[in-house]
């Protein structure tokens, strides 16, 4: 298939914008209030530890996640700033004071963090509620099952909480176009508004699927340790943390790479349907923003590719 000769990008929706990751650079561009375009550009950057990580299967997943969310903490908090300024009052900006922890830790540190804290919470908080049921359903099986099942019924509920607050609507409206964006570059679709909107606002590689493989791959990890006594099985979840998410980076992997399978694409399918819920229909000015950051993103990585091969040369 023609796309698959293409180079992979990624993306994430912000507030009022989209964010594209090439192999050198990172482009975001986002709606101001004034109804303009505004960018925000920076180097793609990784340490030589974690490019070294990312080579390794069921490690690297763990590189990817972290410097995903290290990056992508930047360009969320340029948009978070500016979204609802009009670009006459960009003076208030340099104005503007840091937290005294922000300083100390940086953007990029932050949002690693605030990631781990999510996700140690997302984990226990079903040990928990399970094992409150541990009288009915007493079976290491059965409370694996059960606690499964909250941290899926967690995950739901709070995406379709969030989801109601007219910002997030927005949100999930710009990752749908981000996607729409992809699928579009990918099938040689050319990245017109009209061309853009034909397309489907879900994807294989997204990080929505990422998180429902989490639940699905978790539940068979589980099965191999205790599940009691209760201190046992706490330590048990955060040990196998990075276990449960290096394999599940590894799954999501795979079915994008069955995607064009007739019978195996399926495998890929909860993962899907959870975007459902993760993205929304985005409206023309929206899908322009996308397209405004993939292009500026395209001519970026061109630019690098052309200075990279004149030092070569």
């Amino acid at each position: 298939m023609a796309q698959n000769s293409k180079p992979v990008y990624g993306g994430q929706a912000v507030v009022e914008g989209v964010m594209f990751g090439g192999k050198t650079s990172c482009v975001t561009a986002i709606r101001r209030k004034d109804q303009s375009i505004d960018f925000f550009e920076a180097p793609r950057k990784s340490s030589p530890f974690l490019k070294k990580i990312k080579k390794v299967p069921f490690l690297r997943g763990i590189a990817a996640i972290v410097e995903a969310t290290a990056n992508g903490s930047k360009h969320l908090n340029f948009s978070s700033d500016r979204f609802d300024l009009d670009p006459s009052e960009d003076e208030k900006l340099k104005e503007k004071k840091e937290s005294k922890l922000t300083m100390i830790l940086g953007v990029a540190v932050i949002g690693v963090l605030s990631f781990i804290i999510g996700k140690v919470l997302m984990t226990l908080v079903p040990v928990f509620l399970a094992e409150l049921t541990r009288p009915i359903f007493s079976s290491d099986v059965a409370q694996i099952v059960v606690e499964s099942f909250f941290k899926f019924l967690l995950i739901i509920c709070y995406i379709f909480l969030v989801s109601q607050t007219p910002l997030i609507k927005r949100v999930f409206q710009y990752h749908g176009a981000e996607h729409k964006v992809i699928n579009a570059y990918e099938k040689g679709i050319e990245l017109t508004i009209e061309g853009v909107q034909s397309q489907s606002r879900l994807h294989y590689r997204c990080g929505s699927s990422f998180i429902l493989f989490t639940v699905i791959v978790g539940m068979f990890v589980y099965l191999l340790v205790p599940t009691d006594p209760l201190w046992v099985r706490i330590v048990n979840r955060l040990a196998l943390i990075p276990v449960v998410l290096g394999l599940s980076f590894e799954v999501l992997q795979l079915t994008n790479k069955l995607s064009s399978f007739p019978v195996l694409k399926y495998l890929g399918y909860p993962g899907l349907w959870l975007q459902l819920l993760t993205t929304k229909e985005p409206k023309d000015d929206q899908v322009e923003v996308a397209i405004a950051s993939f292009s500026r993103l395209l001519v970026l990585e061109e630019k690098k590719a052309g200075t990279t091969q004149n030092k070569v040369v």
